[in-house]
């Protein structure tokens, strides 16, 4: 246990030091704390946006849903969203860089002249990067816990680590979350092929004797089922989070920090490879389903902890743990600082147009540890499964789909009152799901599965479509009827 405990230790000082030591020799404005001066190249754009794939959801909550859900996580793996990228991140990049945007705020002010916009989306923005802060807090607590053999109260690893990211994002910004994403991303893919393929193999004889064994055990457990997580509830999700990816604040973000749109597209080639390593994730989580039985409910993120620790000695648990918390603190550390950002730039200054931007910079900084607070609350208070938690944060997230594309169309269908009114009737549905645990199956019993079980977010997303169109038809309208009136009035007045 000791032993586990000082591995784990020992890399929460290197990435602490490295977060650090990542704002020497730079004058740390606004624009270098948020998007790095914009002069990230192709390897630390690849780490960065690989960071959000290795988060804690996909340590803890993929193997969980392995091994609670079955075949129904391999949603998990779907990368759609590396297409979307490939043509979509360049261009919010070079309209970035035009504008000199820092937050994704910034893009939908600047797109849609509307101040009131750009709040709105700092709001939606902030409501879900802090369940999603909540993710990788959780599962900080979780894996330095079952890393010490339950020696360590995960309230305790939750604070330490909580604390050794404020710190570096209120020293380095996005600088640090770059530096310490370098040793992260080379410890977790060493962690997670060892355990994908060592696992099956030592208790099963192999990847393939695994699925027999589970199929032996728990038949059509590898399958979607008829109802409830069904073919439609698989295709949707993978939608909303292939069309939702680099709609998160802190993902948008990171795109401004490029050197170039080229390095994007590069990235956007490259980390379908790099994700397949999810895969291993997967084949873990697998192997636990019939070596630790019994874990129900939020208790199937423990999985692939439980057989770790069951599995090997402490040196290798101490490894593994340690890879897990870089998995937190790095996506950790850029949420923090997107959130901080968003409440100083797109929510204060609105309220306070003379606020100065040195001023904001300073406000954002001293946001980060509020922020941290407010997440860690949540943290302590509320429960569920990470997976589910991730889920409603994309289902928030994707409503911001039609605005963006939109806005590189040769001719914007959306007006703003269109955008506000879809984003804000996306999100009341999410947020209504969310608060009540409603589904349609139960709204609409006599519906079928197929349109019972699509996802709430993606159903969200379309109705936000539909009401986006409906009402930027209407406002155009309106708006020409009253240039015609206007222009009539002005005729009447020379003559």
């Amino acid at each position: 246990m000791i032993i586990s405990v000082g591995i784990i230790a020992i890399f929460l000082g290197i990435a602490l030091l490295l977060g650090i030591m990542a704002s020497r020799g730079k004058d740390m404005s606004l624009e270098q704390w948020t998007v790095g001066g914009r002069g990230f190249g192709s390897i630390f754009i690849f780490l960065l946006m690989a960071g959000e794939i290795y988060t804690t959801n996909a340590f803890l909550g993929v193997s969980g849903w392995m091994y609670g859900k079955g075949g129904v996580a391999f949603f998990n793996i779907a990368m759609l969203n590396y297409v979307i990228a490939y043509w979509l991140t360049p261009k919010i990049w070079a309209y970035g860089k035009k504008h000199s945007l820092l937050s994704q705020s910034d893009f939908f002010e600047k797109a849609y002249n509307s101040k009131i916009l750009g709040t709105l989306v700092a709001i939606v923005g902030l409501a879900a990067l802090i369940p999603y802060l909540v993710i990788q807090l959780k599962g900080l607590g979780i894996i330095v816990s079952e890393a010490s053999y339950g020696a360590i109260d995960p309230k305790l690893t939750i604070w330490i680590g909580t604390i050794a990211m404020i710190v570096y994002v209120m020293v380095s910004g996005i600088h640090g979350s770059a530096w310490t994403a370098v040793i992260k991303d080379f410890l977790i893919l060493g962690v997670v092929l060892f355990l994908g393929i060592y696992l099956p193999f030592h208790y099963y004889g192999g990847i393939q004797p695994m699925w027999e064994a589970i199929e032996a055990v728990k038949p059509g457990f590898l399958t979607l089922p008829d109802s409830g997580f069904s073919a439609s509830w698989y295709i949707s999700t993978i939608m909303l989070t292939s069309l939702g990816f680099y709609m998160w604040p802190h993902t948008f973000v990171a795109t401004f920090s490029a050197k170039s749109g080229n390095a994007l597209r590069k990235n956007a080639i490259m980390l379908p490879i790099y994700a397949l390593f999810l895969l291993f994730i997967l084949f873990a989580g697998a192997a636990a389903i019939l070596q630790i039985p019994g874990l129900e409910g939020g208790a199937v993120d423990l999985a692939l902890f439980k057989i770790s620790t069951q599995t090997f000695n402490p040196v290798i648990v101490g490894f593994i743990g340690a890879a897990g918390l870089l998995t937190a603190i790095v996506p950790g550390s850029l949420i923090l600082m997107s959130a901080a950002t968003l409440f100083a730039k797109n929510v204060l200054k609105p309220i306070r147009p003379q606020t100065t931007d040195q001023q904001i910079a300073i406000i954002a900084r001293y946001s980060v540890p509020v922020i941290a607070l407010i997440a860690l609350y949540f943290t302590f208070s509320g429960g569920g499964a990470i997976t589910l938690l991730f889920l409603m944060g994309y289902g928030l997230v994707t409503q911001f789909v039609p605005a963006v594309v939109s806005n590189f169309m040769k001719k914007n269908p959306l007006t703003v009152q269109g955008v506000s009114a879809g984003i804000i009737v996306g999100v009341s549905i999410v947020g209504w799901q969310a608060a009540t645990g409603a589904h349609l199956s139960k709204l609409f019993p006599s519906w079928p599965s197929y349109i019972q079980d699509i996802n709430i977010g993606f159903l969200a997303l379309t109705v936000n479509i539909l009401v986006s169109l409906i009402v930027s038809a209407f406002t155009r309208k309106v708006a020409v009827k009253n240039d015609e009136t206007t222009n009539k009035k002005t005729v009447e007045n020379i003559s």
